[in-house]
C-alpha cells in the first residue's frame, strides 16, 4: 500500500460502504483469489460472526495486505504504515479516546479542516462519521492495519486509559482508598498486637483458650460447608464428560471471542504459550488472543519480539501508574481494546482444552440470561514434580472437582479462580471490570457478580497449569491469595446490611466461611495443632480453663474434620488422571504447615503494601501435554 502524503489538495468527502462492490467482489476481479475460494468464505461468514477479509485471512487464502488494499480501493482511500508514519501526539486531542476505542480508529493526520483517520474497517468510520454528526472538520479514512491502530490509540491516549483502568470499579465496591489509610492500618495493627502481647502476660490460659474457640468455631464453619458441598456433589452428580464439542452444525451465529493473557516478567513462554493455544479448535478468525504486558516490562517484550505472533494474536502494553503494577489493572487497560463480546481470561501457563472455546460459546447460548459469568476447572500437568506438587494438586483437586461444584449447586458466592474465566462482555464492562487494587481479582469480581444479581456456572472443561513446586514460591503466592481473601472479605463488609440484603442470609453466611473463616483457618492452625500437646502428656491450657470434658470435644471436632478432609482428597484424586496421589493424601496435615507462614506474611502486607503484587514465576517445571 501506498503512504499517504498530505501534500494533495483538500480531498472531496467520500461517501462510504453499500455504494461499492463488494470486497469479496473486489478480491475476484483483481484476481486475488478464486470465485471458488470467495464461496467457501462466504459460506462460512453465513454462520460466525467475523469480517469476510478476516475469514478469509484465516482459511489462509489471501494475504493482510490484500484484504487492506482492496478496502482502500472499496472506500476510495489510501493505505499508509503508522510506523513510518505515526500521527503526532497533537492529535489525541482532536478525537476522545472513548470514540477511537468504540469505531477502532486513531487521528493521523490534519490538513486544513481535513482530519485524516486511520482505520481497518470503512462500516466503522461510516459509525463514526454518524456519531460525530455535523462538526467543521471533515474526516477521510486512510486504511491501516487493525493492530497498528491499537497501537497508536495506546500512545496517543494510553496515560488517560490507564488512570481509567485503574478506577473502573466505584470507589465503594473497590479497596483503593486504602493507599490513603497506610497510617491508621499501622496504628491499628500495633494497637492490636500491644493489646494480644498484653492479655498473654496477664491471662495466657485464656487468651489461648478464647483464640482456640474462634478456630475451632471457624474449624466448624469450613468443615460444614466442605461435607454440604461433597454431600450436594455426590448426590446430584453431572453425567460423564460430554464428547468434543463441534459446533459446525450450529443453529447460530458463532461470537467473537477475545482472551486476555497477562504476562509479567515472562522469559521463555511466549512461544510455548503460542504452541498450546494453536491446537484450540474455534475459528481463528473469531477467536482474539491479547498478550498484555506492561510498558517496563522489557524482559516480555524483548522476548515477544523474538516471536512470531499468528494473526490472531496480538500485544497491548500497559503504561506505567507509578507503583500500581496488578493482572487487574492490566485486564482493566486491555479490555476497552478487545473485540469480542465473550471476554476470557487465561493465565501464560495455562494448556486449555482444545475445543474449550467452542464449549463456552454452546453454554453462554443456551444459558439464562443473568449467567455472566463461565469458571472451568483447574488441574496441573507437573503433579509429579516432587512432594510439594503432589499435595498441590491433591488440594486443587479437591477444591475444583469436589467442593467448588458443591458450593456452586447449593447456590452460594463462587470465588473465581484467575483463569479459564469466561464473561459477558456486556455484564462485565456494567461492573466496572476488576479492581485495579486487589491482589485477588478474581474471588472480588465472584462476589460483586453475586451482589448484582449475576450468575456464576462452572463449565465440563479443564484447563491444565503448573503447580508451585518449590515452598517459598508456594507461601509467596498463597500469601497473595490470602491478602486477597482478606481485602475482598472487609471491603464487602463495609456495609453488612446491605451485603446481607444484596445476597440473602444462606449466601451471606456462606461468604463469612469463604473467606473469614478460610483466612482464620490457616492464621490459627498452630491453635489446632496444639491439641496434639495431649498425647505426648502436656497439659492443654483449655483443660486448665473450662475443663477436660470441653477439651475433648474440641479436639474430637478437630479429630473429625480432619477425617472428612482425608475422605474429601480421597474422593477427588480416585480417578484415573489423579490415582498416582491417593498414597499422598494423609501427608496434606504437613503441606498445610506452610499456609499459616502465609498468612502472617499476608498480614503483615496487609498493613504494610496491601496492594503488592507477589509474582509468581512460571516454566520452572518441564511441560507435557496433559492428555
Amino acid at each position: 500500500m501506498n503512504d499517504l502524503r498530505l501534500l494533495l489538495p483538500e480531498p472531496e468527502k467520500a461517501e462510504l460502504a453499500s455504494h461499492f462492490a463488494p470486497i469479496g467482489r473486489l478480491l475476484v476481479d483483481h484476481g486475488k483469489i478464486a470465485q471458488k475460494d470467495l464461496v467457501h468464505a462466504l459460506n462460512l461468514q453465513g454462520h460466525i460472526d467475523a469480517p469476510l477479509g478476516d475469514i478469509m485471512i484465516s482459511e489462509g487464502l489471501i494475504s493482510k495486505r490484500d484484504v487492506l488494499s482492496a478496502l482502500a480501493t472499496q472506500c476510495r482511500a489510501d493505505g499508509a504504515d503508522l510506523e513510518l508514519e505515526p500521527p503526532h501526539p497533537d492529535m489525541a486531542g482532536l478525537l476522545p479516546a472513548a470514540l477511537c476505542l468504540r469505531y477502532g480508529v486513531v487521528p493521523w493526520k490534519q490538513q486544513g479542516r481535513t482530519l485524516f483517520v486511520a482505520t481497518s474497517s470503512p462500516s466503522d468510520f461510516t459509525q463514526l462519521r454518524k456519531a460525530l454528526g455535523a462538526r467543521g472538520t471533515t474526516l477521510f479514512p486512510v486504511i491501516v492495519d487493525e493492530l497498528q491502530i491499537q497501537t497508536h490509540i495506546s500512545r496517543l491516549y494510553g496515560a488517560e486509559l490507564a488512570q481509567k483502568a485503574a478506577t473502573r470499579v466505584p470507589a465503594i465496591e473497590s479497596c483503593r482508598s486504602w493507599a490513603a489509610q497506610g497510617r491508621h492500618r499501622s496504628l491499628w495493627a500495633t494497637t492490636i498486637c500491644c493489646a494480644l502481647l498484653g492479655l498473654l502476660l496477664w491471662a495466657p490460659a485464656w487468651t489461648i483458650t478464647v483464640g482456640l474457640l474462634w478456630a475451632v468455631l471457624t474449624l466448624l464453619m469450613t468443615t460444614v460447608m466442605k461435607t454440604a458441598a461433597f454431600v450436594a456433589q455426590i448426590t446430584h452428580k453431572p453425567p460423564g464428560r460430554a464428547e468434543r464439542c463441534d459446533l459446525r452444525s450450529a443453529k447460530f451465529r458463532l461470537p467473537r471471542v477475545s482472551v486476555l493473557v497477562p504476562l509479567l516478567k515472562e522469559k521463555e513462554i511466549a512461544g510455548q504459550l503460542i504452541a498450546r493455544l494453536s491446537k484450540l479448535t474455534y475459528p481463528k478468525s473469531l477467536l482474539n488472543v491479547v498478550l498484555v504486558l506492561e510498558q517496563n516490562d522489557t524482559l516480555t517484550r524483548e522476548t515477544i519480539a523474538r516471536t512470531d505472533l499468528p494473526d490472531w494474536m496480538s500485544v497491548i502494553e500497559v503504561p506505567g501508574a507509578g507503583d500500581l503494577t496488578t493482572k487487574p489493572r492490566a485486564l482493566n487497560y486491555a479490555l476497552d481494546f478487545c473485540r469480542g463480546s465473550i471476554i476470557g481470561v487465561w493465565d501464560a501457563e495455562d494448556w486449555p482444552e482444545a475445543d474449550q472455546i467452542e464449549r463456552v460459546v454452546s453454554r453462554f447460548n443456551t444459558a439464562p440470561d443473568h449467567v455472566a459469568c463461565l469458571q472451568g476447572v483447574l488441574d496441573y500437568y507437573n503433579s509429579r514434580t516432587n512432594w510439594l506438587s503432589r499435595c498441590f494438586t491433591i488440594e486443587y483437586a479437591t477444591w475444583w472437582r469436589v467442593v467448588l461444584p458443591g458450593i456452586a449447586k447449593l447456590g452460594l458466592v463462587l470465588p473465581l479462580g484467575g483463569t479459564t474465566l469466561f464473561f459477558k462482555r456486556d455484564a462485565l464492562e456494567k461492573l466496572g471490570g476488576w479492581d485495579a487494587h486487589n491482589v485477588t481479582e478474581d474471588a472480588d469480581l465472584g462476589v460483586r457478580l453475586a451482589r448484582h444479581g449475576y450468575v456464576t456456572e462452572l463449565l465440563p472443561t479443564v484447563t491444565h497449569e503448573e503447580a508451585t513446586s518449590r515452598a517459598w514460591p508456594w507461601v509467596r503466592q498463597r500469601s497473595r491469595w490470602l491478602k486477597g481473601f482478606l481485602i475482598t472479605y472487609l471491603v464487602h463488609m463495609r456495609h453488612p446490611g446491605q451485603l446481607l440484603r444484596d445476597l440473602g442470609l444462606k449466601r451471606f453466611l456462606g461468604l463469612q466461611t469463604i473467606f473469614l473463616a478460610t483466612f482464620s483457618q490457616f492464621a490459627a492452625a498452630p491453635l489446632l495443632w496444639s491439641f496434639w500437646l495431649t498425647v505426648f502428656g502436656v497439659t492443654h491450657p483449655v483443660e486448665t480453663t473450662l475443663g477436660a470434658p470441653t477439651l475433648w470435644v474440641l479436639a474430637g471436632l478437630f479429630i473429625v474434620s480432619e477425617g472428612i478432609s482425608l475422605i474429601l482428597g480421597v474422593y477427588a484424586v480416585s480417578g484415573r488422571a489423579h490415582r498416582h496421589l491417593l498414597a499422598y493424601v494423609p501427608t496434606m496435615m504437613f503441606y498445610f504447615t506452610l499456609g499459616a507462614l502465609a498468612s502472617y506474611k499476608a498480614l503483615w502486607e496487609m498493613v504494610r503494601n496491601p496492594f503488592f503484587w507477589d509474582k509468581t514465576q512460571h516454566g520452572v517445571s518441564h511441560q507435557t501435554d496433559p492428555r
